[in-house]
């Protein structure tokens, strides 16, 4: 069979992310700029997921100054430093099968220009030859990548301000092929 590369949806995609700390956990969304799979014989074998970290929501802060407040310190050098790293990226190196529809995906993630390799666990649903749908998770220790705000790791006697260094990434993800 050949090789088929699958445009993911931005539109049709998102991250939602869970952050915790001491005192409970703040949630949201992230969107996807771009990227694509690459499926050779039915199989993911590549890719590239382009994570547009500038659109970052929170939403589990409904007064709109704390939620804007909140969100300008995520776009903060203590955290994701927006304006100069306004993406970060997963480039998939291995794709393992483990079931019919389950792969694991190990890649180099990218996050503030700082890459380690990772990897999760996807869902895969075929809705079509043309489309499909991914789900997985990805749980990661911010502090790999520079992010080290009131993190145990770095910061004593922070008491109930302390924020976990792991967050959790929950990818839900549409591609596409322009093949008919």
């Amino acid at each position: 069979m050949e090789t088929i590369q699958f445009k993911i949806d931005s539109a049709k995609s998102q991250i939602d992310w869970i952050g915790r700390k001491v005192t409970g956990a703040h949630n949201g969304t992230i969107g996807i700029k771009e990227g694509n799979f690459i499926i050779n014989s039915g199989k993911i074998i590549g890719g590239k997921i382009i994570i547009d970290i500038a659109t970052i929501k929170i939403l589990d802060v409904t007064d709109a100054a704390t939620n804007a407040q909140f969100a300008g310190h995520l776009a903060s050098d203590d955290f994701f430093s927006i304006e100069k790293f306004p993406t970060a990226s997963f480039d998939i190196i291995t794709a393992k099968q483990l079931t019919s529809n389950s792969y694991y995906l190990e890649g180099n993630l990218t996050i503030k220009d700082i890459t380690h390799l990772t990897g999760f666990e996807v869902k895969l649903e075929e809705s079509n030859g043309n489309a499909f749908s991914l789900a997985g998770k990805l749980v990661i220790d911010r502090t790999k990548y520079d992010i080290k705000f009131r993190s145990g790791n770095f910061f004593k006697d922070l008491g109930d301000t302390l924020i976990y260094n792991d967050f959790d990434l929950d990818f839900n993800i549409t591609a596409q092929t322009s093949k008919n």
